[in-house]
């Protein structure tokens, strides 16, 4: 049996995003959101937050969103964890090079608040979660 989507690792550093994309999750998909303003943040309580879903995004200051990815693939608890980066950089040739780090995909800012979710979902049976 499938297991069910639940609970997103969001990781943003501005706090205006983070909020729209936390209650877009959370209100509209139903959604449980566990949002990190830094990679650093996000490195520190990933392995409690029992994650089904990481969303990650690319620029942030200190740990970027690459450098924040392979800290969490070194953690047994995310290893496995199907990651997103959201990005308004969305040459192919980016996108290209943040898959082959290991994301399932690319979300592009700005996002749609009202498919967010679904968008998030359709990745999430993608990987086979």
């Amino acid at each position: 049996m499938a297991r069910v989507l639940k609970r997103i690792l969001l990781v943003e550093d501005d706090a205006d995003i983070r909020m729209i994309a936390a209650m877009a999750l959370e209100t509209v998909g139903g959604l449980e959101v566990v949002a990190c303003e830094s990679g650093s943040d996000a490195i520190e309580r990933a392995p409690g937050v029992a994650a089904d879903f990481i969303l990650l995004d690319v620029m942030m200051p200190g740990l970027d969103g690459p450098a924040t990815l392979a800290r969490l693939r070194a953690i047994r608890e995310t290893a496995a964890t199907p990651v997103a980066f959201m990005t308004a950089k969305v040459q192919p040739h980016e996108i290209e090079a943040l898959e082959r780090l290991g994301a399932i995909a690319v979300i592009t800012k700005p996002f749609d608040p009202m498919t967010l979710a679904d968008q998030v979902r359709a990745l999430w049976q993608r990987a086979g979660k």
